[in-house]
């Protein structure tokens, strides 16, 4: 059964309408041009899956509250803030099938809109005396600076092993996931064993989505990112470092060297996609996708019965299933 969304949100859709019109109030400027670029940001948003998880986990562990509001604010500015920067570091002028902020206002103008969201994140949960999501988020921008570092260092030398490789995602994206979860339930909880949980729950769902991201670069269907594009940026991915692993040392060479230096080649970077498909490099990936799955589900399954539980198991499994 095809798991919709809408769906999903059901548990807390009042508290996601009430979340949007604060998200779009946050994101003003007084700057008519920085004005405009929020403008831009917010009507071009994308599923809203953190701010979910920010919900859902508040009401896995109590009530929604004001806190839980300004939680799910502040993880939703400092994604766009990420986004943004990231599309600067990879020179991408899409986002989500629209043009990116440095596409259209060129990258000078996207590193400070970036800025800009980061510093508004920050003032929002100085004002609202929110310090524990003010330290959860700070650490996790720290985080996630450290994992682009690391990927990056490690697509000059392209010498990435499968534990640094899970380093990096753990960094990069995961810990968002992860943060989401935590302020979330931070807001509506003390106990702070309960918060460690729910933290680690949104680490494994964090990782597992990583991977299903790595995965649309070898996928026939159409995706949310064209394919190929993590090989054109010289990032390794699970599939890819497996099979790597798997080849002769002759494929290997080959495949590092279109890798390094013929990754704008369309029917090179094809012959590297056809080479992890053929070695089963996507069924290793997703063979390791669903134990993280299920290790997000082992742990959301200490919790009661409730709905907001039940559409966490739900978006466990979009995180897999998504097509985009």
């Amino acid at each position: 059964m095809e798991l919709r969304l809408d769906d999903i949100k059901k548990p807390i859709a009042k508290e996601l309408v009430e979340f949007e019109v604060r998200f779009r109030e946050s994101m003003r400027s007084k700057a008519p041009l920085l004005d405009r670029i929020t403008h831009y940001i917010v009507t071009r948003k994308g599923k809203q899956m953190r701010p979910m998880f920010v919900f859902l986990s508040a009401k896995l562990c109590g009530e929604v509250n004001e806190a839980t509001y300004v939680a799910a604010s502040l993880v939703e500015i400092l994604h766009t803030a990420t986004l943004v920067h990231d599309d600067v570091v990879d020179d991408s002028y899409q986002r989500r099938g629209f043009f990116s902020i440095n596409a259209l206002w060129k990258n000078k103008i996207a590193v400070l809109v970036g800025d800009y969201l980061l510093s508004k994140g920050l003032l929002i949960s100085v004002e609202n005396k929110q310090f524990q999501l003010l330290e959860i988020l700070s650490n996790t921008i720290r985080e996630m600076s450290e994992g682009e570092l690391l990927q990056l260092e490690k697509a000059r030398r392209l010498d990435i092993k499968e534990d640094i490789y899970f380093d990096i995602i753990r960094q990069k994206t995961a810990s968002l996931i992860a943060s989401a979860c935590a302020c979330g339930a931070t807001t509506t909880t003390k106990d702070e064993e309960l918060v460690q949980r729910v933290k680690t729950m949104g680490e494994k769902i964090g990782i597992a989505f990583q991977i299903k991201d790595d995965l649309f670069d070898y996928e026939e269907a159409e995706v949310g990112k064209p394919r190929g594009i993590d090989i054109k940026e010289r990032k390794m991915t699970l599939p890819l470092i497996y099979t790597l692993n798997k080849v002769s040392s002759s494929d290997k060479k080959k495949i590092i060297n279109i890798i390094k230096n013929e990754n704008q080649n369309a029917e090179k970077v094809k012959w590297v996609i056809d080479t992890v498909r053929t070695n089963r490099g996507m069924d290793y990936a997703v063979v390791r996708m669903n134990e993280y799955k299920e290790e997000a589900l082992k742990i959301l399954n200490t919790f009661p019965e409730s709905g907001a539980k039940t559409s966490v198991a739900q978006l466990i499994e979009f995180t897999i299933q998504r097509k985009n």
